[in-house]
């Protein structure tokens, strides 16, 4: 069995490396060769933290396993991460264990990957401005896998506590890009592209604050309950997503398919897109949405990538078991 530690997966997975796992693994997920498993995701009542499990299977490179962990509200006041988790893959011909790889940077650049290939795939081409909603630990990995997408010249930030976003105003100026602090209002107002990395549960956006033309990536914490925008500005997008499933029962979609302003065949998924088999945006002016709601398999490739280049490095630790 291969271990590759959380202090080391950073060395070997970058933006293009999980972009381009992320971007095949939705492609295969369309075309039916890969597929995920019931989410598990549940309050364990204790320290105010959501714990689960999310599995799957891809056909075409045999990546099979689980991401194991969850969101614990309390742990940056202990200088940890919100967000723990641990991948475990398993050999597709035999069953037994084959790697556990740290899974917190892993799923942190993973989830900016999978905004970045909405992006890249439904986004203006003329995009100049980019919205951000959340100042977490998330959001800065969010801003520079976005900005790799399209030339933006200026990224807007809100967030409840505005004094957190420093984060992303260093990121930003890291990046030689000007960020401005602003309301919600001049955000929309502003924002060809707007993502929302939150883990709210009441809706944050309007669909009178987006302007038409806008793309937004809706990131945030998936759960039952859930909300990072309105209903109304789910019905009032086209709508796509990693997976139907999750989207209608733990993503952003469920509000709106709730109250009947969403029809789930309207739905359509990013990899049909990247297939070529259904359209992605049709004109300027329509207001386009994806709902990521991190699929595991998602972790699995990035995961499988990580282990081979840790091996091919003769960095991985292997042990008996």
């Amino acid at each position: 069995m291969i271990i590759v530690p959380e202090k080391d997966v950073a060395r070997f997975v970058g933006r293009e490396d999980a972009f381009r796992a992320v971007e095949q693994v939705f492609a295969s997920m369309a075309a039916r060769e890969a597929g995920n498993f019931p989410v598990i995701r549940e309050a364990i009542g204790h320290a105010e933290a959501l714990y689960g499990f999310k599995s799957g299977f891809d056909k075409s490179s045999l990546a099979l396993g689980l991401k194991s962990g969850g969101y614990w509200p309390g742990n940056e006041a202990r200088g940890l991460t919100n967000h723990q988790s641990t991948v475990f893959l398993f050999d597709a011909d035999t069953g037994r264990v084959k790697a556990v790889v740290g899974g917190n940077y892993l799923t942190a650049v993973r989830t900016a990957a999978a905004s970045a290939v909405s992006i890249a795939h439904l986004a203006r081409e003329d995009a100049r401005v980019l919205g951000i909603v959340g100042a977490g630990h998330q959001s800065a990995f969010q801003l520079r896998a976005a900005a790799e997408q399209r030339p933006f010249e200026k990224v807007v930030g809100w967030n409840r506590s505005p004094e957190r976003l420093v984060r992303l105003a260093e990121a930003a100026e890291e990046m030689g890009l000007p960020f401005e602090a602003v309301d919600l209002d001049a955000l929309g107002a502003q924002s060809d592209v707007i993502i929302t990395i939150t883990s709210s549960y009441a809706p944050i956006l309007s669909d009178a604050q987006v302007r038409p033309g806008t793309h937004v990536a809706c990131m945030g914490t998936d759960t039952k309950g859930k909300q990072e925008v309105d209903a109304g500005l789910v019905a009032a997008a086209r709508v796509f997503t990693d997976e139907h499933a999750q989207a209608v029962s733990i993503g952003e979609c469920q509000h709106a398919i709730r109250d009947g302003l969403l029809q789930e065949m309207a739905i359509t998924e990013l990899g049909a897109v990247i297939n070529g088999t259904a359209k992605g945006r049709q004109s300027a002016e329509e207001i386009t949405l994806f709902d990521g709601t991190g699929v595991g398999l998602q972790d699995l490739a990035v995961a499988n990538s990580v282990v081979l280049r840790a091996s091919e490095a003769g960095s991985a630790i292997e042990v008996e078991f």
